[in-house]
């Protein structure tokens, strides 16, 4: 279900300063939608462990901040040993 349209979007985010493209914003709020105003500032998403950065583009403008920063790990396959023994 999304949200309704008379509400408008939800963004828990402060405004940028003016030093915001260098250090980069904090965000801990994973549901908050990403505004236009935020075009070419660098973000900190945390993903529950660790702040993944990245950088705010138009294409991220209207998508939630937690699609940018991943909290599950990659799977390591494990190697099979071949059994080279001859029965």
């Amino acid at each position: 279900m999304t949200r309704s349209v008379w509400k408008g979007p939800f963004s828990e985010t402060r405004m940028p300063k003016k030093n915001t493209k260098k250090i980069g914003l904090r965000i801990w709020s994973r549901r908050s939608s990403t505004s236009p105003e935020l075009v070419g500032c660098y973000a900190q998403i945390y993903n529950g462990k660790i702040f993944i950065r990245s950088e705010i583009t138009n294409e991220k403008v209207g998508h939630k901040s937690g699609e940018f920063a991943s909290t599950r790990k990659t799977s390591r396959t494990t190697k099979i040993k071949k059994n080279n023994k001859v029965r």
